[in-house]
């Protein structure tokens, strides 16, 4: 008994507390990603030229002349900076120091214009 004892006193020592208030372990690392994506969702449905775009279109990707879907997400990033920030240092913490601004760079970004297209419409819908 006291090995296995000695054993899982090691384990936890070594891995830390999963704090559910802050942004590590995978449930809160899917909040702070959730609260980024929601962040630059809200920017872009801010935004007047989706706006506009919303009442005269029916897709997203026809947003105005010149601005796409991808150009209304770059321009909420300075409103969600802080936001992406949090998301970056959470998954850096669950999986090392670099691999956030890979994740946001690489499969965040990738994934995110469906996202919001989806999470959009859903909000039109209402």
């Amino acid at each position: 008994m006291a090995p296995l004892f000695g054993a899982a006193l090691v384990t936890a020592v070594a891995t830390g507390p999963i704090d559910p208030g802050t942004a590590t372990g995978r449930a809160g690392l899917q909040s702070r990603i959730t609260a980024t994506t929601d962040c630059i969702v809200r920017a872009v449905a801010a935004d007047p030229r989706y706006r506009r775009a919303s009442a005269d279109a029916t897709a997203v990707e026809a947003t105005a002349p010149g601005a796409t879907l991808g150009d209304l997400i770059v321009d909420s990033m300075p409103a969600c900076a802080s936001t992406v920030r949090e998301m970056i240092d959470a998954w850096d913490a669950t999986y090392g120091e670099g691999s956030g601004e890979a994740f946001f760079m690489g499969p965040f970004l990738d994934v995110l214009p469906t996202a919001a297209s989806r999470l959009l419409d859903r909000a039109k819908a209402k």
